[in-house]
């Protein structure tokens, strides 16, 4: 027997599925939700290693840019770039930049594309913070409670940019 459900949004399930209670022999999430549950084992994965050095080899942790995530996020809701810019009442050129990653954004101005896009606060927190692998490095330093400065020589000995 065959029992089909389906869900709102990804958001919807997802929260269905953290929650447990729910047995689930197939789901079909799209793409941005496979990539959201593989982070998140990841970075469980990441909190469990010994040595970043093994994590990031293993794993083939590089950059998500901003731009990446934007165009995903546009794509998964059916949105149009320009749309979203008009509403967030960002310049349109400068809109446009961000959205293809040659300019950066302000926090207030990633906020405004949340709230344009209107972005879950699970989505929203990856707009202000998307993962790298400088990211990966600082975390699995902060979770075993390196110093700024043993931080500061893990990101030297990846040639990842230093925080001070």
């Amino acid at each position: 027997k065959v029992n089909y459900q389906t869900a709102d949004s990804n958001d919807v399930r997802y929260s269905q599925l953290s929650m447990g209670g729910v047995d689930y022999d197939v789901i079909v999430p799209s793409d941005y939700m496979i990539s959201q549950l593989i982070e998140e084992d990841m970075l469980a994965e990441l909190l469990d290693a010994p040595d970043p050095r093994a994590f990031i080899k293993r794993r083939e942790v590089g950059e998500r840019s901003l731009a990446e995530y934007l165009d995903a996020l546009l794509l998964e809701k059916g949105l149009r770039r320009s749309v979203v810019v008009r509403e967030a009442g960002i310049n349109e050129t400068f809109g446009y930049q961000i959205f293809t990653g040659a300019r950066r954004a302000s926090r207030d101005n990633l906020l405004k594309l949340a709230f344009a896009t209107g972005c879950s606060l699970r989505e929203t927190n990856r707009l202000l913070y998307c993962k790298n692998r400088r990211d990966a490095i600082v975390i699995f330093a902060i979770s075993h409670g390196y110093t700024l400065q043993k931080t500061e020589e893990e990101l030297y000995r990846f040639g990842e940019a230093t925080i001070s």
